[in-house]
């Protein structure tokens, strides 16, 4: 990647530019590691603000890169450090966004690896389907799990999944920490690039 603009923070999907460019949606739970990964995938260590504090990104951040395609952060559901009232409307804007955004290719739903399935990452996949929101699975933190129990830990979330999806979608092992992933990620969305630009054809 030789260029990443940072396109803006945008509190509806109203205000965000439209672009015929391929967008790829970063999301999960609040502190899963959305704005590490985005660092680690553009290689540019502060382009995403990082914090200990769950729900630190409070709007729709969009990143332009290369001119070929778009990064966005969105804010994470589940636990934060803000009132109902908040939570409910950034709630809104993230349907919003997922629903209405037109060169949206898929949810890059980020889940934590080291920990036992979440309800609320269950939840939000139904609301995925309902919503007919296409999606990948983005595992997060895999290096907190012990080598010899690792296969056991992602099946588990696998299989709650598949209690209530007949398949799994693409699906990628990434830890900032240990610099993993980030090869086949990328490789994902220039596949998918193509694609799109062949949709427009």
């Amino acid at each position: 990647m030789n260029k990443i603009e940072f396109l803006g923070s945008f509190e509806t999907v109203e205000q965000c530019p439209v672009m015929e460019l391929p967008e790829y949606a970063f999301i999960g739970r609040s502190n899963v590691g959305k704005s590490s990964l985005i660092n680690y995938l553009t290689e540019k260590s502060d382009l995403a603000r990082i914090s200990k504090k769950p729900g630190k990104t409070q709007t729709i951040n969009l990143y332009r890169v290369d001119e070929q395609w778009v990064f966005t952060d969105l804010p994470g559901y589940g636990y934060a450090h803000v009132s109902k009232s908040k939570r409910q409307k950034w709630d809104k804007e993230l349907w919003n966004y997922l629903a209405l955004r037109p060169n949206l290719m898929c949810a890059m739903v980020l889940i934590d690896g080291s920990i036992p399935p979440q309800e609320k990452d269950l939840d939000f996949l139904e609301e995925l389907a309902v919503h007919s929101v296409p999606w990948v699975l983005i595992f997060t933190k895999v290096d907190k799990i012990r080598s010899s129990h690792r296969k056991k830990q992602l099946q588990s979330i696998r299989d709650a999944i598949l209690e209530k999806w007949a398949a799994l979608p693409d699906e990628f092992v990434t830890s900032t920490a240990k610099k993993m992933g980030r090869e086949e990620l990328l490789k994902f969305i220039l596949e998918t690039n193509e694609s799109f630009r062949y949709s427009l054809e």
